[in-house]
């Protein structure tokens, strides 16, 4: 029970999340009206997405300095589930827009930035996927990781705000906090973070926990048909 105190801490958070969130009083504001409460789950799953991806980096450094194969197990499956997290923020985003803007996708700086950091980690996923060599595929793979996310920060935060953007908090237009946000929807909102992160950590954590095993069925196996017979 302690060392699961955080599982229960996720289940406890999105039941709450979902409960409120979709059954909760939301302010009445033009335009937006129910739709307002896509705060609750398009945002959190990006911040999620945002620091499962920051682990993955961490874990691709820790695997340069020690040449670890765990550490790049670990940060390949903390890749998987934020990628699994930014597809459920595009697809919770295109339903928000297409009510609030007119269309699923609109020619929006911010929405095309995510576009291309969503196919830079595609490509991760293919790059490892290229190499036979277990040594040099988690090399190639950790430093292009290390890279794809010094570019994504500056391509998702940076760059929108230097244009006109539909999105709240760039090119000019004020966040959601600033003008109808209210202190309701904020004790919704944050708990909503921390449960979709944690929910991301957990699934990441069961991945690994698989890959580990398959791992060590796989080498018991290669040890046992490499083990000369008594016969011999």
């Amino acid at each position: 029970m302690k060392k699961n105190w955080w599982k229960i801490l996720a289940v406890v958070l999105l039941t709450y999340v979902l409960t409120v969130g979709l059954l909760g009083p939301v302010p009445r504001q033009p335009i937006l009206n129910e739709s307002i409460r896509n705060v609750y789950f398009h945002v959190p799953l990006w911040f999620g997405m945002i620091l499962l991806m920051l682990t993955s980096m961490i874990y691709s450094v820790r695997y340069l300095r020690k040449g670890r194969f765990d550490d790049d197990w670990v940060a390949v499956e903390f890749a998987n589930t934020a990628i699994v997290f930014g597809l459920l923020g595009c697809a919770t985003g295109s339903v928000w827009a297409n009510y609030t803007w007119g269309e699923p996708w609109p020619n929006d700086p911010k929405t095309n930035a995510v576009a291309v950091a969503m196919l830079m980690y595609f490509a991760y996923l293919i790059l490892r996927n290229s190499f036979d060599d277990e040594q040099r595929r988690a090399r190639i793979s950790a430093i292009y990781n290390i890279f794809t996310f010094a570019v994504f920060i500056p391509l998702i935060f940076v760059l929108p705000r230097l244009t006109d953007s539909l999105h709240p908090g760039n090119g000019g237009n004020p966040a959601f906090g600033q003008y109808d946000m209210d202190n309701q929807m904020r004790k919704v909102f944050y708990p909503a973070i921390i449960g979709w992160t944690l929910l991301g950590v957990w699934i990441t954590d069961l991945r690994i926990r698989l890959r580990r095993l398959v791992e060590q069925t796989e080498n018991a196996l290669d040890a046992r048909q490499n083990a000369p017979t008594a016969a011999e």
